[in-house]
């Protein structure tokens, strides 16, 4: 079912290269289309996208009215209400943390430097499908940040409004939601809404569009793609723990990937095995099945050291250390968006109610970025206030640099402050 690449094979690191390049490459998708998307809807905003949700939505209507959004929640499941509420707590507050203080500096000649978070004004939220998990990850930070007008684009499913996802969004106290998704809901917040940062994750379609309206607004630093797993395990590893992260990334959609490390070669009939078991019983297993063929790996490593060059080559988005010798190797991993670690901390409960953010690199981009976190929604300003003595200490040194540098008119601008009575 899945294919396997053995590190004692000298070409392993090619084999590596060309298996996670098809997924990087974004050869997965037409752009083309994408392009398309973005072009038409910046020109003709909201005739083009609702041309489009028509087209892949069958939807011609992108603005719910508050009528609906209350009966839709009103129908929600009072269990579903109560775990969105627990979720939102422990997200919150690990969140709060986050906050970073404002720098001020003042030397001795009294200049005064400041360095400020100031909130972003307007953001735009993608929420795909029916994850209300998601809404709360990437609009709770919005919000702690200071972020005062939040959209949310969430797709319709089968031609309804989710239920779950409204509520989550009236918790956060969101008042524009927009039900169209895909490359044409990343299109509408960019020149329609206009926000000036969009967040949340997606598939290929989303990712793309996101890198296509980047500069007209601002997006994540990190590409929140397709889902991924890398699972770490060896021999005395629970087979169903294996199996269940496997199948658990799998199920987020056809190209998620899923990867298995492992220095046991016993293991591999057996996980392969399991995996092939509990698949019958799944509910998604069709685009599981897709998703293992295409993006399923299970890499047999030499050694320790082999295992942890894997992992930061790989840089996965999510990474379980499920074993017991987890503490040599967690100095050591540097690429990864997120580590679970241990036999009891599964990659899924982080999803909704750790407390931690599940927007995060994917596709390798855990080797510059990080997971979505309160810096992401502020901006930050430096303010300098010189004082007359104070210019006249520092500005001689700096028209030294200016002639240096062949700046005549910087020159000019620092020397008529200086002489200033």
């Amino acid at each position: 079912m899945i294919k396997v690449i053995n590190c004692n094979n000298k070409k392993y690191k090619n084999k590596l290269n060309l298996f996670l390049d098809k997924r990087r490459s974004g050869k997965t998708v037409d752009t083309s289309i994408v392009y398309k998307i973005i072009k038409d809807i910046k020109k003709n905003k909201l005739k083009a996208l609702i041309k489009y949700e028509k087209k892949f939505s069958n939807n011609k209507k992108v603005k719910p009215t508050q009528r609906e959004i209350k009966q839709s929640i009103k129908a929600l499941d009072l269990k579903v209400k109560k775990a969105i509420d627990f979720a939102y707590s422990r997200i919150f507050k690990f969140h709060s943390l986050q906050k970073s203080k404002n720098i001020k500096y003042v030397d001795r000649y009294k200049n005064k430097i400041e360095y400020k978070n100031v909130p972003i004004s307007k953001i735009g939220v993608y929420v795909p499908a029916n994850l209300p998990s998601t809404l709360l990850m990437n609009v709770i930070p919005a919000k702690i940040a200071g972020v005062k007008k939040i959209v949310v684009a969430n797709p319709l499913i089968n031609g309804k409004l989710n239920a779950a996802v409204l509520y989550a969004a009236k918790k956060c106290g969101v008042k524009e939601i927009i039900s169209c998704g895909g490359a044409q809901a990343i299109g509408s917040l960019a020149y329609i809404q206009k926000v000036n940062k969009i967040t949340g994750p997606g598939n290929d379609y989303v990712a793309k569009a996101k890198q296509l309206v980047f500069g007209d607004v601002g997006i994540e630093s990190m590409i929140a793609g397709p889902s991924e797993i890398c699972v770490v395990a060896d021999n005395k590893t629970e087979l169903n723990d294996i199996t269940t992260s496997v199948l658990g990334q799998a199920e987020h959609g056809e190209n998620s990937q899923s990867i298995l490390v492992t220095k046991h070669k016993d293991i591999i009939n057996k996980v392969q095995k399991n995996l092939s078991i509990n698949l019958k019983k799944l509910s998604r297993k069709k685009i599981i099945s897709k998703s293992l063929k295409s993006h399923g790996l299970i890499i047999l490593c030499k050694n320790d050291n082999q295992i942890v060059e894997v992992i930061n080559e790989v840089a996965p988005e999510h990474l379980e250390l499920n074993i017991s010798s987890y503490k040599k190797y967690i100095s050591k991993i540097y690429n990864a968006g997120s580590i679970c670690i241990g036999k009891y901390s599964p990659m899924a409960v982080t999803d909704y109610n750790v407390g931690t953010n599940h927007t995060l690199p994917t596709l390798g981009s855990a080797k510059f970025s990080s997971g979505l976190n309160l810096s992401e929604f502020y901006k930050k300003i430096s303010y300098i206030t010189l004082s007359k003595k104070g210019v006249e200490k520092i500005g001689e040194s700096a028209i030294h640099l200016a002639n240096y540098e062949s700046l005549t008119a910087h020159m000019l601008s620092i020397r008529s402050r200086m002489r200033r009575k």
